[in-house]
């Protein structure tokens, strides 16, 4: 028998279809402390990435999606992008925020893998200069199916933040309402990347290419981007192994994925009958967003 998470809705309050807006938030982490899940401070760290990451992958999003709307006839697909950009420009804003507000006053110096995010999504994945207008569209259409394949992550990141944990583990309750709020945003909005790529061209090919990247691509940046953090935090002076055991540790704890699930969830990306929607609850989401503590404090 499992036990309903607090977070979770039933299936009689399912909203239906939902129209996505921009949340205006703040979140006060003047108090929170640079290891906020107490006793677990590789669980953490490694979710701290996200703060570093986060900002310019999304600026990516609304760039690219900025790109394609123009040429979107769909008024309803328009509709949910435009929700999709104003959403992923807060959560850029907000990460960015506690960048500044918080890690740094933590004595993290952020600059060197920040500027390194900046150079791969801006020059690296950003729109091509010259060239045909078939060559061009070819190439959105690519990072359309890119950004797919990655908010097929960010949602099982989403609903796994949820679900997770943190509170039950003492977590800091403004950075746990930080990531749990980015979350339920992204489960809401978890359909229209898939969608917007699929508008221009839905085939098997683009979407396991674009998944054949985006996994190495988002692995790597994570576990930069945790070497960056574990090296900068001079509280935690350990090895290789007490890495492997702190992540071990916090996926048992449920305050960390867990690294067989995050694969498992990449193989239901293939199946024929895939839709997004497959992925957590979008009543769920709606109802931690309308009791959210950051976005209730911006009203």
């Amino acid at each position: 028998m499992t036990t309903k998470h607090p977070n979770q809705s039933t299936p009689e309050t399912d909203p239906g279809k939902v129209e996505l807006h921009a949340r205006n938030v703040r979140f006060d982490l003047s108090a929170a402390p640079l290891h906020w899940i107490p006793g677990h401070p590789v669980a953490s760290n490694f979710i701290t990435v996200l703060n570093l990451l986060l900002p310019e992958g999304e600026r990516w999003f609304v760039q690219t999606f900025n790109e394609a709307l123009p040429m979107i006839n769909d008024e309803a697909l328009a509709a949910d992008m435009r929700g999709f950009i104003g959403q992923e420009a807060m959560h850029a804003e907000a990460h960015d925020k506690a960048v500044v507000e918080w890690l740094n006053r933590h004595g993290i110096e952020t600059k060197a893998y920040t500027d390194q995010m900046e150079w791969i999504f801006r020059r690296a994945l950003g729109p091509r200069d010259g060239g045909t207008p078939e060559q061009r569209q070819k190439h959105l259409i690519e990072r359309l199916w890119l950004i797919a394949a990655i908010e097929h992550y960010t949602a099982i990141l989403g609903d796994f933040a949820l679900n997770c944990s943190w509170a039950e583990a003492g977590a800091d309750p403004n950075m746990t309402d930080l990531f749990t709020w980015h979350g339920a945003e992204e489960v809401e909005h978890r359909a229209v990347a898939h969608d917007a790529a699929a508008y221009f061209a839905d085939s098997m090919v683009h979407r396991a290419r674009a998944m054949a990247l985006a996994l190495p691509f988002l692995a790597l940046l994570l576990v930069r981007g945790f070497r960056f953090i574990m090296n900068s935090d001079d509280s935690v002076n350990i090895g290789a192994i007490g890495k492997f055991t702190g992540y071990w540790r916090g996926g048992r704890a449920n305050v960390l994925p867990k690294i067989r699930n995050l694969l498992m969830a990449t193989f239901t990306y293939f199946r024929p009958t895939f839709q997004p929607t497959d992925i957590g609850d979008t009543a769920q989401a709606v109802a931690y967003l309308a009791s959210s503590p950051g976005a209730r404090q911006a009203v």
